[in-house]
């Protein structure tokens, strides 16, 4: 299949997060993935066990670096010691690419740890896609940006949030890490069609999908990544493949963390999605 504008590596199937209680599992039994995604931060330091497993993936897998802490939407200039420390690791994993998150988390140097929703105004749109432009250029990679779960609004919002996002993705000409269960959980939080969300973005901008399970509350669902993706999710999942085409997909566990086997055939269930497009692409 050929593939869009900024998803270069539709060959790269579908991926799991690299986690701690894995590490044995992976090294001694080397199982078939596709690739491992990391979380930067994980990784950005001097030495130590994190580096040497990091060299040992590395041996026989492909890794795609993901960022938590960019804050891509923060008034702060960006950290340049980060960035620094990101591009060693980028030098060491060979990543395709690099995403991170749209979302604000830092305030005159102090850092909330959290992934905090923007307002969507234009002079937000501005500011952001000029950092993503900034840190592209000093990483020297392709940069994708993820659309973040959010539980509040901000009432100065100029546009939706998949406006806002098309907005920056345009200004900043970078690509989309879209994140269905996310979309899933913010529109049932705010009351939106997700389906409105994944038929506006700019399908030749995705360069990646994240699926993940969530947590049904009384009157909120919280981005919970603690078990297997729910149906609604997986037929978004479907929807956002149709509009987008083959992309790398990307499934999130990250708490009570199962066994291998099981996150790895959860994750594998997209192909079945992945081959239905693929059949109805052939065919028409």
């Amino acid at each position: 299949m050929p593939a869009n504008r900024f998803n270069g590596f539709t060959d790269y199937g579908i991926g799991i997060g690299l986690r701690v209680p894995h590490y044995q599992h992976i090294l001694t039994r080397k199982p078939v993935v596709d690739w491992f995604e990391i979380i930067s931060e994980n990784f950005m330091v001097d030495g130590g066990r994190p580096l040497e497993v990091l060299d040992q993936i590395l041996e026989q897998y492909r890794v795609v670096q993901h960022g938590v802490s960019m804050y891509f939407g923060s008034a702060d200039k960006l950290n340049r010691e980060h960035l620094r420390r990101l591009k060693n690791l980028v030098k060491r994993t060979k990543t395709p690419w690099l995403s991170d998150h749209l979302c604000w988390g830092s305030v005159d140097g102090r850092y909330t740890h959290d992934l905090l929703p923007m307002p969507y105004t234009f002079a937000a749109a501005k500011v952001t896609a000029q950092k993503v432009r900034e840190v592209r250029d000093f990483l020297e990679i392709p940069i994708a940006v993820e659309n973040v779960s959010s539980y509040t609004e901000f009432h100065v919002s100029e546009m939706t949030e998949w406006e806002f996002l098309t907005e920056v993705v345009e200004q900043a000409d970078c690509g989309i890490l879209l994140d269905v269960n996310n979309i899933y959980v913010s529109s049932k939080n705010h009351n939106f069609n997700p389906y409105d969300y994944v038929n506006n973005v700019p399908h030749d901008r995705v360069a990646q999908i994240h699926i993940a399970g969530h947590s049904k509350f009384k009157k909120y669902i919280l981005d919970t990544h603690d078990h297997p993706v729910l149906d609604p999710v997986w037929e978004l999942y479907a929807r956002a493949v149709k509009l987008a085409g083959i992309t790398a997909t990307l499934l999130e566990w990250d708490d009570r963390i199962p066994s291998f086997d099981e996150v790895h055939h959860e994750a594998l269930k997209a192909n079945q999605f992945i081959r239905q497009f693929a059949h109805k692409t052939a065919s028409a």
